[in-house]
């Protein structure tokens, strides 16, 4: 038996050879926590646990290689909830559940019909599924993605259905749609090198990057494909790359959308873009 609040600093101790504190010990309470099982408050109150040494020094050794807390344990939390995670997916962000949030807020129709594009790890999804109690169709091109979507979706128990679709190439499989949401790939291929090794190294780059020739080559089909499946006085939700507000603004107006509005993050980063088809 260890005492776990020495095991946590240990840990954290380690990590700092490639963290700052801070996040050395964020990271180390996550790992307690999704791998073995233990509360922060069992940290505090230095309880004595049976760790696995070797598993533990395992774990500190993929951290040390820039991989993603979130892939070691093969848990994200994303709104209140642990979703599944693995590297076909991307980890779920803080401004995701921002983006979640919004949709929540201003949906004011009684069992709507959603589906998200590019549904990854199905964060948005099964989220707006579960929050509003309703049935939410996803669409992704690979493969992977939606195995780790199903996944989530059957561990949470929400009613989910799920297409294998590449937007760039196919028609949407559901129209008459109240909500339409997409956190499609946004970042120009030239920023790669100004990017973190755990990102870059480690989530997929299918749905990180776009061409730097066309970096709204998504949004633009997107929105394209939303004139024929939004109900008149449907919502459109983007989540955008920070420098890109305006423009997916202007295409939006120019398709034919109205009441395009940019929303801040809680950074300050114009993160969200929505709008209504009339």
């Amino acid at each position: 038996m260890k005492n776990v609040k020495q095991i946590w600093q240990e840990t954290a101790k380690q990590l700092e050879k490639v963290y700052d504190r801070r996040e050395a010990e964020n990271i180390s309470y996550l790992l307690l926590e999704d791998a073995f099982g233990l509360s922060k408050t069992a940290i505090l109150f230095e309880e004595e646990k049976e760790i696995d040494s070797d598993q533990l020094g395992d774990y500190i050794q993929r951290l040390l290689q820039h991989e993603p807390i979130q892939y070691v344990t093969g848990i994200a939390d994303f709104y209140g909830r642990k979703f599944h995670i693995a590297p076909g997916a991307l980890i779920p962000r803080p401004e995701t559940e921002e983006l979640v949030s919004l949709i929540i807020k201003e949906n004011k129709v009684e069992n709507p019909r959603i589906l998200d594009v590019g549904v990854g790890s199905g964060c948005i999804a099964i989220t707006l599924a579960l929050e509003l109690n309703v049935r939410v169709f996803g669409t992704d091109v690979s493969k992977e993605a939606i195995a780790i979507a199903e996944k989530n979706a059957h561990q949470l128990n929400a009613n989910m259905q799920f297409y294998q679709s590449d937007i760039l190439n196919e028609n949407l499989p559901e129209t008459d749609l109240d909500i339409f949401v997409s956190n499609p790939p946004y970042i120009p291929h030239m920023e790669f090198d100004k990017m973190a090794k755990n990102v870059t190294d480690y989530e997929p780059e299918l749905a990180l990057f776009v061409p730097d020739d066309d970096p709204l080559i998504f949004y633009k089909r997107i929105a394209e494909e939303g004139l024929n499946s939004l109900k008149k006085g449907g919502n459109l939700y983007f989540e955008i790359h920070e420098d890109f507000g305006e423009e997916v603004k202007t295409y939006l107006r120019k398709t034919g959308y109205s009441e395009v509005t940019i929303h801040k993050d809680m950074q300050g980063k114009e993160r969200i873009v929505s709008a209504i088809f009339y």
